[in-house]
């Protein structure tokens, strides 16, 4: 199973030329993304409306914020379970410096035996036994 990060994810939804292709061209049962995502992408939606000002920027916050709900109900989201959180706890022992949602994603991902396809390679390629791919190269 292919686990989209939230770069990946957002390129996708922008139909970025070299993402795009090869998303649509994975089978949809293998190819999966994180609630970790979710929480990313709708909190950033949630702050644009938060700090819009003018009528125009309440209605595309608002059409993005549309948007973003709705593309979640097409792919498939991995949860935040206990075998994540068990794994989440066991790279935090590490003492890895990287983000805690990083942690999170690359928890879940692990502990479904799944690889991580993200540009973040600097942080994630820090985490022992987490196969990472980059399809923007």
């Amino acid at each position: 199973m292919f686990i989209l990060d939230t770069d990946h994810l957002s390129l996708f939804q922008r139909n970025d030329p070299h993402v795009t292709p090869r998303i649509l061209s994975t089978p949809h049962l293998n190819l999966a993304t994180t609630i970790i995502t979710v929480e990313e992408q709708l909190r950033g939606r949630l702050d644009r409306i938060r700090k819009a000002r003018l009528d125009e920027a309440y209605v595309r916050a608002y059409d993005n914020l549309l948007r973003t709900v709705t593309f979640f109900h097409t792919i498939n989201v991995i949860a935040f379970d206990a075998a994540a959180q068990v794994m989440f706890n066991q790279l935090r022992e590490l003492k890895l410096r990287i983000g805690t949602q990083d942690l999170r994603i690359a928890a879940i991902v692990l502990s479904q035996g799944a690889i991580l396809v993200t540009r973040n390679e600097r942080d994630f390629g820090k985490i022992p036994s987490l196969n990472l791919e980059d399809w923007t190269v």
